[in-house]
């Protein structure tokens, strides 16, 4: 067998274990009610706010000033993203 057709059977095979997955995938999808989904996305609002909370709650309050060299630090800072 040359390499190219063995490329073709493996391409060929990660098309159809992909075609697999995304079928399953979207059978699980519908299989909820719109309640169901409704719920759920509830329970997660839930939970990232709790999160949210709790980081905050957690989080050290804003460092002292340490002199010029820590106020530069702190201005020159980039934001994360």
């Amino acid at each position: 067998m040359r390499w190219w057709k063995a490329v073709g059977l493996a391409g060929a095979a990660g098309v159809v274990a992909t075609g697999v997955v995304v079928v399953r995938a979207e059978r699980r999808r519908r299989a909820y009610t719109p309640d169901q989904v409704r719920e759920q996305l509830h329970v997660r609002f839930a939970q990232a706010t709790a999160a949210e909370q709790a980081v905050e709650t957690t989080a050290p309050a804003a460092p002292e000033t340490r002199g010029l060299r820590a106020l530069l630090r702190r201005l020159v800072r980039r934001p994360r993203r």
